[in-house]
């Protein structure tokens, strides 16, 4: 009797040995490197990531969206979401100049805004932002920042005229990342500053200054400005070819720089054809040999980064490289093309069905590390 208590005890311990391995126990050593340049931390990943591809899942667990019928759950174009504390879910449908908002099981609360010109009217509706105080924020494109209580009371609203932005982030306690073209006779490029409420400038982040561009020389795959805000309202920005992260604190000083080895992705003769449809007579069509290295960022409120990249697996499925806090590259993980915001380990994402009707869903994630 005792020999078989032994030996299910021995099964036993393997079998939960196997299943810390499997389920969130495993062991990893990161082959990376951290070192001091000018006084900024930088994080030097090697191109294999601290864990293999199983590390992360996905389980989809809400649906949102109709064919036809009840009204407020038809989209006529979603573009971007946002997710509170207490995971209601804010859709922006611009087709209809509006946010309609949803709660933690999908039901319909209410809409806010409406098309139009007056107070509290969207014309150019994009980006939405959540901020600590409840309030929410909806961009209007090259026109006002509009601010709304989380209930759909209009509040105010801040004109973003005297800067002209051509994106705008908004941290949780209002202050405003915007990008802007420079504005100098002799010079082009992108600026990032950030500002204050009002939108009074406090710092300059990037300025990537360029020669005037010839107008006889059409280029194109350049790298853009991407960015993302981190848990304590960090700003994590990319705007080269080459792979680099990064990290200013909520001041907007340089703290931390994230690079990681990789394989560029070459760019075929498909890929011209589906990014450049004409080109003027007369003009020269410039098109670089490899892909930028980062095509998006996202994050997620436990501090991870989501750097996809133009590595494709299957159809508009791209590799994800995922960075923890520190900024150690810790798995990489396939993922379809879409929008995606990471709440309290979920994904929500705007996807399409076959017939082209617009869905929001929501995922349970799992990481087994």
């Amino acid at each position: 009797m005792k020999n078989k208590t032994k030996v299910a005890s021995i099964i036993l311990f393997i079998t939960a040995f196997i299943m810390a391995i499997s389920f969130g126990g495993q062991k990893a050593e990161w082959k990376g490197k951290i070192v001091k340049i000018d006084g900024i931390t930088v994080i030097k990943n090697r191109k294999e990531p601290m864990y293999s591809e199983d590390v992360f899942s996905v389980e989809e667990e809400l649906s949102i969206g109709a064919v036809e019928g009840e009204g407020n759950y038809v989209f006529h174009h979603l573009s971007y979401l946002a997710v509170n504390n207490e995971e209601n879910i804010y859709a922006m449908d611009q087709g209809e100049a509006h946010v309609k908002v949803f709660d933690k099981n999908g039901t319909f609360l209410r809409i806010i805004g409406k098309r139009g010109e007056g107070p509290g009217e969207l014309l150019q509706p994009n980006e939405i932002f959540i901020l600590d105080n409840n309030q929410l924020i909806i961009e209007d494109y090259i026109r006002n920042l509009t601010y709304y209580s989380l209930k759909g009371e209009y509040i105010k609203a801040q004109s973003t005229t005297k800067i002209f932005p051509i994106g705008i982030l908004v941290n949780s306690q209002g202050k405003i990342l915007a990008a802007t073209n420079i504005k100098e006779p002799d010079k082009s490029g992108k600026e990032i500053g950030l500002y204050d409420e009002n939108l009074n400038h406090l710092k300059t982040l990037i300025s990537d200054p360029k020669p005037m561009p010839d107008p006889q020389i059409h280029k194109t795959f350049q790298p853009k400005i991407n960015w993302a805000l981190l848990k304590d309202d960090q700003i994590i920005i990319s705007y080269k070819a080459d792979y680099e992260l990064q990290i200013f604190n909520a001041q907007g000083k340089l703290t931390k720089k994230i690079t990681k080895e990789h394989e560029p992705v070459r760019i075929t003769e498909e890929d011209k054809k589906q990014r450049v449809r004409r080109v003027s007579e007369g003009r020269k069509l410039v098109v670089p040999k490899y892909f930028p290295a980062i095509h998006s960022i996202t994050t997620d409120d436990e501090g991870r980064i989501f750097v996809r990249t133009y590595k494709k697996i299957g159809e508009r499925k791209y590799y994800n490289d995922v960075f923890d806090s520190e900024g150690r590259c810790i798995a990489k993980v396939a993922l379809k093309d879409r929008l995606k915001v990471w709440k309290k380990n979920k994904l929500y994402t705007i996807e399409e069905d076959e017939e082209g009707y617009q869905k929001i869903k929501r995922y349970k994630v799992t990481w087994k590390y």
